[in-house]
């Protein structure tokens, strides 16, 4: 393993490029470096990539690991544009965009890579994610595979909403999912580029869930390979009950709705799309917490306000899926039922409590 990225090495191993997007992240960077660097995978090259840090992190890095690479973004441009301008710099077989916040295990990358390397056509990948600060149990951010529902719903293997199984080994089967967690998202570098990346204008929340949708509307499919198991902190940098947080999911979801759905889908679902937001403001404001309900307001006209710029982006991508399409379009990971009904209303609590008619 080598802690810097110069130059393509002479080895029969796919290089891989672990990539961490650091901002103010200091205690992070301090106590789960070491994890990955007890990493076994052969060939694998390590990067921070800082977003304009105001902490002590370059002084940390460069002190206490003299050799590893640093990419200096120059700004905060936040998941999505930060992770851009950084992979532009760094050249691999594979790219690992990874949470700083994330605890890895010695064998983490090589189940990952040996699918991925069996089958072309699986273009992203994720492993296993447990909460680290309860290692027995599946985390919120992608825990063993997301898929979505009808109406633009994610949700994983192991978590439906706020509810999070205990990982009994339920889903340690390797399976096609439709998006993989930015948390510890691996991705072929070619590909990632031929998609022209994540999409600048999220910032943070979503971005992942549609640069894999874009994947997959080329034909690509994703993958989670539980032999590879993760912990993640999760809210390390917007906590889960922070507005901007849920400014940027109710906004950004929208926005990649209108990106991806076809024309006669964003005619029949975008209206009951809107109307559950609206439950969920309603919601917010019951609970006590008015401050989200204007968050959700925001998102929405936000949202109604740059629809111009979104149809844009929608364009631009669709001219990038043609031109790296290899297949037709993939939806297996898509539920053709309501989670939000399922979830609320008949109380199906557990990804395996779902209906399984409503999978293609």
């Amino acid at each position: 393993m080598s802690t810097s990225s110069s130059k393509q090495k002479q080895n029969s191993s796919p290089l891989v490029a672990v990539v961490i997007l650091n901002w103010n992240g200091v205690a992070l960077l301090e106590q789960f470096l070491p994890s990955l660097l007890a990493s076994t995978y052969d060939n694998m090259d390590l990067i921070v990539a800082d977003n304009a840090s105001s902490d002590d992190s370059i002084a940390f890095l460069r002190r206490e690991y003299p050799t590893l690479r640093i990419i200096e973004t120059g700004d905060n441009w936040g998941f999505a544009g930060g992770y851009n301008r950084a992979l532009k710099e760094v050249e691999a077989d594979y790219y690992v965009l990874l949470n700083s916040d994330v605890e890895v295990t010695p064998g983490w990358i090589e189940p990952i890579i040996a699918g991925m390397e069996q089958d072309a056509t699986v273009g992203l990948a994720m492993p296993k994610i447990r909460w680290q600060k309860h290692k027995e149990q599946l985390e919120y951010a992608g825990a063993a595979g997301g898929m979505m529902d009808w109406l633009g719903y994610s949700f994983c293997r192991g978590r439906m909403f706020n509810e999070n199984e205990l990982d009994e080994g339920q889903y340690d089967d390797p399976i096609e999912i439709f998006w993989a967690t930015g948390c510890s998202l691996f991705i072929r570098a070619n590909l990632y580029h031929q998609l022209g990346g994540l999409d600048d204008d999220f910032f943070a929340h979503m971005e992942e869930i549609d640069l894999c949708w874009r994947a997959k509307n080329a034909g690509y499919k994703i993958f989670c390979y539980p032999d590879s198991v993760v912990y993640h902190v999760g809210g390390a940098t917007l906590e889960v009950g922070s507005p901007r947080k849920t400014f940027l999911n109710f906004r950004n979801n929208l926005a990649m709705l209108l990106k991806n759905w076809t024309g006669s889908q964003l005619i029949t679902r975008l209206l009951p799309r809107l109307v559950l937001d609206g439950v969920a403001a309603i919601y917010f404001l019951i609970s006590g917490n008015p401050k989200h309900l204007m968050a959700v307001w925001k998102a929405h006209w936000t949202f109604f306000i740059q629809i111009p710029k979104w149809w844009q982006h929608r364009k631009a991508a669709a001219e990038k899926i043609e031109a790296c399409r290899i297949g037709e379009k993939n939806e297996t990971g898509i539920y053709q039922k309501s989670i939000v009904w399922q979830f609320y209303q008949t109380k199906k609590r557990r990804y395996s409590e779902l209906p399984v008619d409503g999978w293609k």
